[in-house]
């Protein structure tokens, strides 16, 4: 399954390429060229497609339907420090605090030792006699990007 997802995301960023940054496909013929079900597609839009990882996907529904994806260059330390606060939100769970991670690491914001700490830091094992482990994450998190984009 992870190779396939891996396959649709390649080529989906080779489109993105080519096209300068937007492209618009149609989930059926994704999903008909790569034999697979168009859910395959959606999770790897939903995954692999985030605003974290410079991406906005907007879909339009019915028989003329569409999905655009258009990777966004963030302008500057703010736009990015900006775009991953609303990622966080109120909360976060550790699979999606690691995905925010790997992105600082590949945008060279962190160091991979750096990345490493801080993902122990946000474990469930290190938050484990919290209640709400996931709020708790989100504002240590939040506290350590204010740091590391100051």
């Amino acid at each position: 399954m992870a190779k396939l997802s891996n396959s649709i995301e390649d080529f989906l960023n080779e489109l993105i390429f080519e096209s300068g940054g937007v492209i618009e496909i149609q989930r059926s013929k994704i999903s008909d060229y790569f034999n697979c079900a168009p859910s395959q597609i959606n999770y790897v839009l939903t995954t692999r497609f985030t605003p974290v990882k410079g991406y906005y996907v907007e879909s339009r529904r019915g028989g003329g339907g569409y999905i655009r994806i258009v990777k966004v260059k963030f302008e500057d330390d703010e736009d990015t420090l900006d775009t991953f606060l609303n990622f966080i939100g109120d909360s976060i769970t550790k699979n999606n605090s690691d995905e925010l991670l790997k992105e600082l690491l590949r945008i060279k914001k962190i160091s991979k030792r750096e990345m490493e700490l801080i993902k122990v830091a946000l474990s469930d094992r290190a938050l484990s006699e919290c209640e709400n482990k996931n709020e708790l994450r989100a504002d240590i998190l939040k506290n350590m990007l204010l740091v590391i984009f100051s």
